[in-house]
């Protein structure tokens, strides 16, 4: 555990430690679905204010979000001015194909390290598509320093492949190991879309107790859960039983689940994605 920036001394610094210690954390993960010409009325020019205006309105403080190409990195940029991101374009570890972007509050926390590797063989070649996927498939983490308290967490956001079940195996397990090498004792938050149902391989090895540096499903661990049991929905033309859970957010060291959410408002008719955004609300214990 990090210790705290400030000094405790005496009952006025004792209130600010414990006020640093409690602050909340807000953390969301979001596939806001390519700009796909093919999607008609919900493609991106009519959905980006309103992506946005969710991001800003939930107030997240970390959001991890999925299937970003550049323009709508742009348009996510200029509309969410209180944030700062990191993340590279999966096809060329620059602008080329969808980031895995993860955005951050700039004037919360300071941003100590970040970096990207691909789910592959080869995880440090930009670009490299890994074991039966049909993409290739990258990873964002940055190391955040809470300017208030001055401790410090690692965040990841990622997007398994939806069709390989070698690749999502083997890149849960990369996942895995990578945050294990590079938190130590901080805090670790992971959000993507993993493609990948409760009942799965995939989130079983994640939370599995036996497993190393295994986390915890958020949704699970919470007092208070909101919301669908899925996330998963094409703009609701999907019949209410054959959507499926495959966002999350996932936990590892002292942070308390306070509450969790599946967040499936729609303006009028239209929904924010093909997917609903998943919120939970944490604590450092």
């Amino acid at each position: 555990m990090a210790l705290l920036a400030v000094a405790c001394s005496g009952p006025a610094s004792d209130k600010t430690c414990e006020a640093s210690e409690s602050q909340p954390l807000k953390v969301m993960s979001f596939n806001v679905r390519y700009d796909n010409p093919g999607d008609s009325l919900d493609n991106w020019q009519y959905r980006r204010d309103r992506v946005a205006d969710a991001i800003s309105f939930y107030d997240a403080d970390i959001v991890g979000t999925q299937e970003v190409l550049q323009n709508q990195l742009d348009d996510l940029k200029s509309r969410l001015k209180g944030y700062d991101m990191v993340g590279v374009g999966r096809e060329d570890g620059a602008t080329q194909g969808e980031y895995a972007a993860l955005w951050y509050k700039p004037e919360r926390f300071e941003l100590v390290e970040s970096g990207n590797f691909w789910l592959s063989e080869t995880p440090e070649v930009a670009g490299s598509m890994g074991w039966d996927g049909a993409c290739v498939r990258i990873a964002t983490w940055a190391k955040l320093r809470d300017k208030d308290s001055g401790r410090e967490l690692l965040a990841l956001n990622t997007h398994l492949d939806h069709v390989g079940v070698e690749a999502r195996r083997e890149g849960i397990t990369l996942i895995l190991d990578r945050v294990s090498q590079m938190r130590g004792e901080l805090p670790v938050v992971v959000t993507g879309d993993f493609n990948s149902t409760p009942d799965s391989d995939v989130v079983a090895h994640i939370t599995g107790d036996s497993v190393p540096g295994h986390l915890t499903n958020t949704r699970d661990v919470s007092p208070l859960v909101y919301g669908p049991k899925w996330s998963y929905h094409e703009f609701g033309r999907l019949p209410l039983d054959e959507r499926s859970l495959i966002d999350y957010i996932f936990v590892g060291g002292p942070l308390e689940v306070k509450s969790y959410g599946v967040l499936s408002e729609t303006l009028d008719g239209r929904w924010l994605s093909d997917h609903c955004p998943v919120l939970a609300n944490l604590e450092w214990k």
